[in-house]
C-alpha cells in the first residue's frame, strides 16, 4: 500500500471515529428528548400511587361523557337513542368495574424500552463500529414502530369477547383507539329462534362488525342489527404520534453506512 493511499485510509478512520464519538450521541440526546415528552405525555404515575391520576373527561357528541385515568376508563355516562325503538339507552360503569385500554399500557411500555436502550450508551459509551450503532437503532426503530402501530390499528374483536360488565340485555359495548380517537362502539343485537331456517355463519373477528354479523354465546345464538359508532379525539395522543414521527426520522438518519 502506498504512503498517499495509508494517509488517506488514517484520514477516513478518524472521520468515522470522530463520527461514532460526537455526532452519534448528539443525535442519540435528540431522539431521548423527544421520546421524554412522548413518555409524559402517557402520565403514568409510580407504583402506588395510580389514585394520584389525573381524571380527563371526553365527550362523545350528544351521547354522553367518558372519564379517562391514565390508561383506563373509569367512568361512563352515555345515552344512546335505539334504532328499533326510539326509546333512549343509558348505560354507566359499575364503580368497581373500570375498561383498561390495553393499546396505551402497550404503547407507553414500548415507548420505555426505547428510552431503556437508549439510556444504556450515554455519553461515555464508545461505539466502536457503525454495526453496533445499526444494531442499537434498529432495536430503538422496532419499539417505536411497534409504539405507534398499537395506536394506529386497532385490535380486532370477536363479538363474544365483549367484556360482561359492558354487557346491557341484547347490547354489547366496544372501546377502542383509533390514531388520536377514543372510539365507541355499540352493537344492538336480535336473538335467533333456535329452530331458525336462516343460515348461522358465525362472524370472525374485526375492528368494526357490521349489521347482520351473527355469533353464538352460551348456546344462543345473536345477529347484529344495528351499529352505533362515537369518537372523540384524546389531544395528548396527537402530540405522542407527531412525536413517534420526529422520533423515528433521525433514528432512521442516524444509522451508519
Amino acid at each position: 500500500m502506498s504512503s498517499a493511499s495509508q494517509v488517506e485510509r488514517a484520514v477516513l478512520e478518524e472521520e468515522f471515529n470522530w463520527l461514532l464519538r460526537e455526532e452519534v450521541h448528539s443525535v442519540l440526546k435528540q431522539l431521548q428528548d423527544v421520546l421524554k415528552e412522548a413518555s409524559r405525555r402517557f402520565a403514568m404515575p409510580s407504583p402506588g400511587l395510580e389514585s394520584q391520576l389525573k381524571q380527563e373527561n371526553f365527550i362523545l357528541g350528544s351521547e354522553g361523557v367518558l372519564t379517562l385515568q391514565g390508561e383506563a376508563l373509569t367512568q361512563a355516562d352515555i345515552n344512546l337513542k335505539m334504532a328499533k325503538s326510539s326509546q333512549v339507552l343509558h348505560f354507566q360503569f359499575r364503580d368497581d368495574k373500570h375498561w383498561k385500554l390495553q393499546q396505551i399500557q402497550d404503547a407507553r411500555n414500548h415507548v420505555n424500552q426505547a428510552l431503556h436502550l437508549l439510556n444504556c450508551r450515554d455519553d461515555s459509551y464508545h461505539f466502536k463500529t457503525g454495526a453496533e450503532v445499526n444494531k442499537l437503532m434498529d432495536a430503538v426503530m422496532l419499539q417505536l414502530t411497534r409504539a405507534r402501530n398499537r395506536l394506529t390499528t386497532p385490535a380486532s374483536l370477536t363479538l363474544p369477547s365483549s367484556p360482561p360488565s359492558a354487557d346491557a340485555g341484547d347490547v354489547m359495548v366496544n372501546f377502542y383507539i383509533n390514531l388520536s380517537k377514543l372510539c365507541l362502539t355499540v352493537y344492538q343485537l336480535h336473538v335467533l329462534p333456535p329452530n331458525t331456517t336462516k343460515n348461522f355463519k358465525p362472524a370472525g373477528s374485526s375492528v368494526l362488525h357490521n349489521p347482520g354479523a351473527m355469533f353464538e354465546l352460551n348456546n344462543n345464538r345473536f345477529e347484529v342489527s344495528h351499529v352505533h359508532k362515537v369518537e372523540c379525539v384524546l389531544p395528548w395522543l396527537s402530540d405522542t404520534l407527531v412525536f413517534f414521527t420526529i422520533s423515528l426520522q433521525p433514528a432512521s438518519s442516524s444509522k451508519t453506512r
